[in-house]
């Protein structure tokens, strides 16, 4: 919702938000703005509030260790409740979105651990097996084997089929003796 915007659309955009957690984010994007001068000063760079502008805003889930709670319940039982908190991450950038001197298309796509790690997780998959006619065609040398091979395997309904075959062909044997 305010990604990418001003600080002060952001602020505005969250004042006259209907949602519940909008008062808790200006508090922090207040606070975000009040560090990036601190900062500033004490580095001796002057950064002019107005053109701060978001450059990542997100919430992430925070401890439940030792947040838990009894509720009473009934028949002098108790319930316990996870009293749940939660990490809010502002960032604010003084450069504007998209001058930075790379292309956004141009990113790379994250690489998942797996991959990082190497084995077969990084290694490239095929994307079918090749047929068996392509495997005969590539090596003729190599397939000298002998000529009694097992015949195709059938797929369901040519099988059903084959059984079927069979049973009539021994029943009309059992019918003429």
């Amino acid at each position: 919702m305010i990604r990418g915007k001003n600080v002060n659309q952001a602020l505005a955009i969250l004042r006259y938000s209907n949602k519940r957690a909008a008062l808790g984010i200006e508090k922090c994007v207040k606070s975000a703005i009040a560090n990036a001068n601190e900062a500033a000063e004490k580095a001796n760079v002057s950064v002019d509030p107005d053109e701060l502008w978001l450059k990542a805003a997100y919430v992430d889930d925070g401890p439940t260790k030792g947040r838990r709670r009894l509720r009473p319940a009934p028949q002098g039982r108790a319930f316990r409740q996870q009293r749940h908190f939660c990490h809010v991450t502002i960032l604010l950038s003084n450069d504007q979105p998209g001058e930075n001197g790379k292309k956004e298309s141009a990113m790379t796509p994250a690489v998942s651990k797996k991959a990082r790690r190497g084995g077969a997780a990084a290694a490239p998959r095929a994307k079918h097996a090749p047929a068996k006619a392509e495997t005969a065609e590539a090596a003729p040398e190599a397939s000298e084997a002998p000529e009694n091979k097992a015949a195709p395997k059938k797929t369901g309904a040519k099988k059903a089929a084959a059984k079927l075959g069979s049973a009539l062909k021994r029943k009309k044997k059992t019918d003429e003796e």
